[in-house]
Parts: structure tokens; C-alpha cells; sequence
């Protein structure tokens, strides 16, 4: 079954029924086209390298929904202020963490560099524990 969910917008009319993301590219291509609508809407200037960094957390976000949080329930993107404000909501009720580089015999590990990475690049991140079980992640990401 695929889920949609309806988005409102305080610029313009309403967004078309979207399904959930089901790949981080599917995520990234929707953040695209909303940051292009709004900016334009609003008569803000987005700065490339500061939509490169929106990219990079919600690809974070998403896939640490996939691989660790039992799937995306949940997506939605606007632009606010100047920012974009990204959630991803997923099954699971565990909280994010930061792993160390090393593992416990001095070795590099190949992952767990995106959850570092989210909180450097977003000005806010917010968790919350959803009434139903799981967790949505909203980050703000500032755009100039």
C-alpha cells in the first residue's frame, strides 16, 4: 500500500497528494523543486552551496530512516524564513547517536558519519517521539 499525505502551503495553493519517499533520490528531487517554488514565491535568493547542505541532510536523514528506522512513515519539506525545513519520520522509537570514528580495536568505520553530519550543517534539530510509535527528525537548514 503506498501512503500519501496532503501538505499545505501559506504561499500559493496547496501541494498535489505526494506519496512518501521511498529512496533518499526520491527526497532529494522533492526538496529541489520545493526550495525552487518558494524561493522564487518569496523573492528569496538560495545559495547553491546552502542547498547542497540541504540535500546532504535530508539524504541523511532518510537513509538513516531506511537502514535504521524501519522505513520513512512520513516527509515533508517547506521553505521558512530563509530556511528549509525538512522532517522525516520513521518506525522506530530509538533516538539517533553519533558513533566514534574507531571502533574498540582502533579501526575506522566505514559509517555512521551521518547523524555528525545533520547536526553540523542544520541551524536546529528537533526529535520527537510520535504519539503512535516512532520518531520524527525535523532539521532547519539555512538557505543564504
Amino acid at each position: 500500500m503506498r501512503e500519501t499525505h496532503r501538505t499545505g502551503s501559506a504561499v500559493g495553493p496547496p501541494d498535489a497528494c505526494r506519496a512518501v519517499p521511498r529512496r533518499p533520490a526520491d527526497a532529494r528531487s522533492r526538496v529541489r523543486c520545493v526550495v525552487a517554488e518558494r524561493c522564487e514565491a518569496q523573492h528569496l535568493h538560495c545559495a547553491t552551496d546552502a542547498l547542497d547542505d540541504a540535500l546532504l541532510v535530508v539524504s541523511e536523514l532518510t537513509t538513516n530512516a531506511m537502514l535504521h528506522g524501519g522505513g520513512i512513515t512520513d516527509f515533508s519539506v517547506d521553505v521558512v524564513g530563509g530556511e528549509v525545513r525538512v522532517s522525516v519520520s520513521d518506525r522506530s522509537d530509538d533516538l539517533p547517536v553519533a558513533l566514534s570514528s574507531v571502533d574498540a580495536r582502533g579501526r575506522f568505520r566505514a559509517g555512521g558519519h551521518g547523524w555528525p553530519i545533520v547536526c553540523r550543517l542544520a541551524h536546529d534539530v528537533h526529535v520527537a517521539c510520535l504519539p503512535c510509535g516512532g520518531k520524527r527528525i525535523t532539521a532547519l537548514v539555512p538557505l543564504t
